[in-house]
Formats: C-alpha cells, sequence, structure tokens
C-alpha cells in the first residue's frame, strides 16, 4: 500500500497530478484544490490511497490526512466510488461534510455531481458518528448531533437481524419521509422504520 508520496510535480491536469519520485512518474488523482494549487517543477507531499481492480491501479492523493480519512469512509457508504468520494471531496470541505453527517443534513452532498438522493441520504446515515474534524478557531461544532439518531437506529436494526446495507436504506427513507422531531428520537424513528420493513425482515436475513 501506498500511503504517502513526495515528489516533484511534472504534470498538472484538472482533476490530476503526476509525481516524480525517484525517476519515476506517478500519476495521481487529487482534488480541484490539489490541482489549482499544485505548480510545475515544485514538491509536493500527498496522503494516499491505492485502489487495486483487476484492470487498473488507480492513486488518489489529498493534502490533509483528514482527507484521507474521510475519502476512505465515504468508499464504505453503498453506492460510492473513488471517483464520487473524490468529487465529494473537491466539494466540501472536511468540516463541510462532518458538519451535514452531524445535522442530518444530505443537501450538500446531493449538490455535488453524480451524487443522487438515495446516495445523499445513505452517506448521512452510514457515515453518522463517524465523521469527526478539526474547525478552524472561532467557529463552533456541537457533536453528537441529530445524525447520530439514524446511525443508532441502524444499529439497533442489525442487532434484530437485519443486514447492515438493508438497515441503512430502510433508515434513510423512512428519516426522509419524517418530521424534524422523530428524526431527532431514536425510539421514534426505530418504531417507524420497522413499520416500514414490516415482513422484510426473513428476506433480509436470508431465511
Amino acid at each position: 500500500m501506498i500511503s504517502s508520496l513526495r515528489g516533484t510535480v511534472v504534470h498538472i491536469e484538472a482533476d490530476s497530478v503526476v509525481v516524480e519520485v525517484g525517476g519515476v512518474g506517478l500519476s495521481v488523482a487529487v482534488t480541484a484544490q490539489v490541482a489549482r494549487a499544485a505548480q510545475l517543477g515544485d514538491p509536493i507531499t500527498l496522503h494516499t490511497n491505492l485502489i487495486v481492480r483487476e484492470d487498473a491501479l488507480s492513486l488518489f492523493g489529498f493534502e490533509e490526512r483528514e482527507e484521507l480519512v474521510v475519502f476512505a469512509l465515504l468508499l464504505g457508504v453503498t453506492g460510492v466510488g473513488p471517483k464520487s468520494a473524490l468529487g465529494i471531496l473537491s466539494t466540501l470541505t472536511v468540516p463541510q461534510i462532518a458538519d451535514a453527517i452531524d445535522a442530518d443534513d444530505d443537501a450538500p452532498f446531493r449538490r455535488v455531481s453524480g451524487i443522487g438522493p438515495k446516495t445523499a441520504k445513505l452517506i448521512v446515515v452510514q457515515l453518522a458518528g463517524k465523521v469527526v474534524a478539526s474547525h478552524p478557531a472561532g467557529t463552533a461544532h456541537q457533536a453528537g448531533g441529530t445524525g447520530a439518531v439514524p446511525a443508532q437506529v441502524v444499529q439497533a436494526l442489525v442487532g434484530l437481524g437485519w443486514s447492515e446495507r438493508t438497515a441503512a436504506e430502510a433508515v434513510a427513507r423512512t428519516a426522509d419521509a419524517a418530521t424534524p422531531a422523530d428524526r431527532a428520537s431514536v425510539p421514534v424513528l426505530l418504531r417507524l422504520t420497522l413499520a416500514a420493513l414490516g415482513p422484510a425482515r426473513k428476506e433480509s436475513v436470508g431465511g
């Protein structure tokens, strides 16, 4: 695993840079911010994630380690691939992502190209309580917002026998239709989700 690299920028595109390390040029997919800031001939240090597939090795690089951590978390969300995750981090800062998830607000993710309403809601539900970002001095960040409620409901459903994916999707649908007050209450959101799931339990756990 290539977890970081330091070298010289030898080529720049809108969404990637080529970094020469020890005489070898490595193509790295980067956020729009990194691409704009990069200068030919300048040194650059990136925290990286190597995606290994049968037909390709793809390297994704980030200026800050917390961006790399959030990138890995986004890859764990149903429907989010490397390009979509990179697009999110090109559009939103880590504090903005953390605040949106904590507030159970999927609107910022829906504004990202390639992220639909269902995937946006899943990001909020599946990453609730997992994204913690340092905020600039003078800004407030309240932990334990309503975003933690869906995550607790998902875990409760998993404990009752549903798969995490089925539970997350069900909670996302229920939360989307629920009132703000209902979304803020674990017992209420759990009851509503159970009612929506109905007899689907046996199918979800494979009989």
